[in-house]
């Protein structure tokens, strides 16, 4: 009788297990996908930050200049999300995480290269 009650929880632990796998396989489709949203926010920044550059009138550089910011702070989420799934992620993450600190004129290159890995 106490061979049969073991029968149930070992089926549990089995579905479990299928299910941990399964899942694991779709935190990698899910990291990638984060990652690529986190590289559209980073690209229409570079996008407004280059364009912030050219501007001659002070106002609009500046405007321009905290819009690309903003992109990349709706990126950096998206990025740490997807370095969570997917440790690959990690310097991407990190880049963002410098703009804090760091002008995006010096993060541009860094971060065109780390997506470049999502767009090929």
């Amino acid at each position: 009788m106490t061979r049969h009650r073991h029968r149930p929880r070992a089926l549990v632990v089995l579905l479990a297990a299928l299910l941990a796998v399964g899942l694991a396989g779709c935190g990698t489709e899910n990291s990638y996908g984060l990652a690529a949203r986190a590289c559209n926010h980073i690209s229409r920044s570079i996008q407004l930050y280059e364009q912030s550059v050219k501007q001659t009138d002070p106002a609009r550089a500046h405007a321009l200049a905290s819009q690309a910011l903003a992109q990349l702070r709706v990126a950096m989420p998206l990025a740490t999300e997807a370095a969570a799934d997917d440790g690959s992620w990690q310097a991407m993450m990190t880049t963002l995480s410098e703009s804090s600190r760091v002008p995006e004129s010096h993060l541009i290159t860094a971060l065109k290269d780390q997506c470049e890995a999502v767009n090929s």
